[in-house]
């Protein structure tokens, strides 16, 4: 479950490689609910019990799949089937095509040259702008009164998953994923997640529109069915 990086560092074996050109994606058919991410987040970046990075996020929670088991969950989705119980990891996946920087008005948001989205905090006015865009439900505003949130700001910083981007600069991988104990979120290129998804005989969970979103359109294509 368990390899050595570059610098010797054992890493999960959902992180293929870190750094420039990163991404961050789930498996959902390896995805347990266990928690263990969310704990490792948190625990690595000592964040409020109410601001959460990772959440995860169960459908059908106690539904078994049409064979009594809760397998092959993304062939059925593509079926137009009832999966059963379904966990998906959701967090940022620092985008391709990020909506929640194209949407900020203040540029807070950026998409960096190694491929990261962050946050700055100096520039965020707290408009939650990026709350609406994302459709993966990253952005948090653990600072916000009531969720009011007004032009000139009121709806505190935006604070979100970072990738574990200083983990990244030294070889270590994004600590959701290093401790995730079944491998639930992939770390690497879009062609190393692509190549791990088929090694495991699962599939995206997003459509395609989704995915040119988090890929882009030409990375996305990794992830199209030959």
């Amino acid at each position: 479950m368990t390899q050595e990086g570059p610098s010797g560092q054992v890493m999960g074996e959902g992180v293929m490689s870190t750094g420039e050109g990163m991404r961050i994606f789930p498996d959902v058919e390896a995805c347990i609910d266990c928690g263990g991410c969310v704990v490792a987040c948190k625990r690595t970046w000592d964040r409020e019990i109410d601001n959460q990075r990772i959440d995860i996020t169960t459908m059908a929670e106690g539904v078994a799949g049409p064979q009594g088991e809760n397998a092959d969950k993304t062939e059925r989705l593509a079926a137009g089937e009832n999966p059963g119980e379904t966990s998906l990891p959701m967090q940022c996946y620092h985008c391709e095509n990020a909506p929640c920087v194209s949407v900020c008005p203040t540029n807070a948001l950026q998409k960096e040259d190694d491929g990261f989205v962050t946050v700055h905090d100096d520039l965020c006015v707290g408009c939650q702008y990026c709350l609406s865009g994302c459709p993966f439900g990253a952005p948090q505003f653990p600072d916000s009164d009531d969720g009011a949130a007004r032009i000139v700001g009121t709806g505190g910083i935006m604070d979100k998953c970072t990738g574990c981007r200083e983990r990244q600069e030294v070889q270590k991988g994004p600590a959701c994923a290093e401790e995730c104990a079944t491998d639930a979120i992939l770390v690497g290129g879009a062609g190393e997640i692509a190549d791990e998804l088929e090694r495991r005989g699962s599939q995206p969970f997003f459509n395609q529109e989704a995915m040119k979103i988090i890929f882009g359109a030409e990375d996305a294509q990794f992830f199209e069915e030959s």
